[in-house]
């Protein structure tokens, strides 16, 4: 572990995995309670149109992917506000859509912009940059206050909408808040676990967590721990084995996941024989 602190782009890496790792699951506990597990593949694929449109005009991709992710946010809640069923119409477009519109316009960049494009998908050790730390250290502080402000609300719209807006909240505007945050963590993560594999490390921590907890502050919390742990190792795994660090961080969070499945047996039991 010393050894890998002697480089640079590691120790940046390393810090924007511990960023990820820990903002990501704070996120995705409002997402699996709200059973919109899938919705940060959804903003993935609409950032990857993003990152499509900085190479084809030559423009910084973290904030052209930011952009995209944003609107696509915006999008798919105006149509969940329409209709709840086109809502999961509008989300499979995103997929289709997001992902075609980025291969194409990197296909269509000048220079080997589809072939750097492997780097968004995968994530990478080696492009995150000094300045994209100090990004990634301003958006997971921005991301954090919010939830810290406004996780009453978000947590009531998570838990039943409806009642949610008999008690005075916002139901629209929290919700339309849980996309763009999603789609914040996504492009936050994109350096390091890949737009493809980055709503997994938002998800499978809190679904491990979710095993052996029984409370949403505990699972929150758990779950928070599991994905720093899940995407440090992860990014240590890759730099040996010399691959993305996107699937090992997403292959130790199922390893935790699985762990964690196998632990909760004898607790379940215990817990049913103790009521």
């Amino acid at each position: 572990m010393i050894a890998i602190l002697e480089f640079d782009f590691m120790r940046r890496a390393l810090i924007a995995a511990a960023l990820v790792g820990l903002i990501a699951p704070l996120i995705g506990v409002f997402l699996v309670q709200r059973r919109l597990a899938l919705l940060g593949d959804g903003m993935g694929h609409v950032a990857l149109t993003g990152v499509g449109l900085a190479f084809l005009f030559g423009t910084a991709p973290v904030p052209t992917a930011m952009a995209a992710a944003v609107v696509g946010a915006f999008l798919i809640e105006f149509i969940r506000y329409r209709s709840r069923t086109a809502g999961d119409v509008a989300l499979a477009l995103l997929f289709y859509g997001g992902i075609a519109g980025g291969v194409l316009f990197a296909s269509l960049a000048p220079g080997k912009a589809s072939s750097s494009l492997n780097a968004y998908l995968f994530g990478s050790l080696s492009t995150v940059a000094e300045g994209d730390v100090w990004a990634l250290v301003a958006l997971c502080l921005a991301v954090a206050a919010i939830v810290a402000v406004l996780g009453r609300e978000l947590f009531a719209v998570s838990l039943d909408p409806d009642i949610a807006a008999v008690q005075g909240v916002r139901v629209r505007v929290m919700s339309t808040l849980m996309a763009v945050l999603a789609a914040v963590v996504v492009v936050v993560g994109m350096r390091v676990v890949g737009l493809l594999l980055v709503s997994a490390i938002m998800i499978v921590p809190v679904a491990a967590a979710q095993q052996v907890t029984r409370s949403f502050r505990a699972t929150a919390v758990l779950a928070v721990v599991l994905g720093l742990v899940a995407s440090v190792a992860g990014l240590v795994g890759s730099f040996y084995v010399e691959v993305p660090p996107g699937p090992t961080i997403v292959l130790f969070a199922l390893l935790c996941f699985a762990i964690l499945a196998v632990v909760a047996v004898p607790i379940r039991s215990r817990r049913k024989e103790a009521t």
